[in-house]
């Protein structure tokens, strides 16, 4: 487990600290990121079905939901899951990548999680009309997401 002490924090806006390092802990095991090559250490590695229940809950959004933006049944997750089983690299990919997004919005929102998750459902100009969650399928998807995030922290429009 990475001790708060031991991370560089770089920002800390209204409570909210923002680190190089990211990392997603499922059933007791922590996978972290500092750098690209981490990032494709772990995606290499896989990260366990049960990161969808973590993720879900941080993004206010059922299993289900996780679970269509993956293409994956509910009972294949189902059984994956009971087997321990971890995901390959495309959809681990997709799921660090939505929890860059997460930190990164809890940031711009200044640690407001609230706020952050209404602007995920919410139509945007910057993005076509869509909402932010409904491009959460592709990294080029979130990748767009990103850049709305960029934009507001910018004070752009976004």
């Amino acid at each position: 487990m990475v001790d708060e002490s031991d991370v560089n924090w770089i920002s800390e806006v209204s409570g909210v600290k923002i680190s190089p390092e990211k990392k997603i802990c499922v059933e007791g095991k922590e996978y972290v990121w500092s750098s690209e090559f981490d990032k494709i250490r772990v995606v290499r590695e896989g990260v366990p079905y049960g990161s969808v229940e973590v993720l879900s809950k941080r993004m206010g959004r059922p299993v289900k939901a996780l679970l269509e933006i993956l293409g994956l049944p509910q009972t294949t997750y189902n059984k994956k899951k009971l087997e321990n089983s971890k995901f390959e690299s495309r959809e681990t990919e997709l799921l660090l990548r939505m929890v860059e997004i997460m930190d990164q919005g809890l940031f711009v929102f200044n640690g407001e999680e609230e706020k952050f998750l209404r602007w995920l459902g919410k139509p945007n100009l910057s993005l076509g009309g869509l909402e932010p969650n409904q491009l959460f399928d592709t990294i080029v998807g979130l990748d767009q997401v990103e850049g709305a995030l960029l934009r507001i922290d910018s004070g752009s429009l976004a």
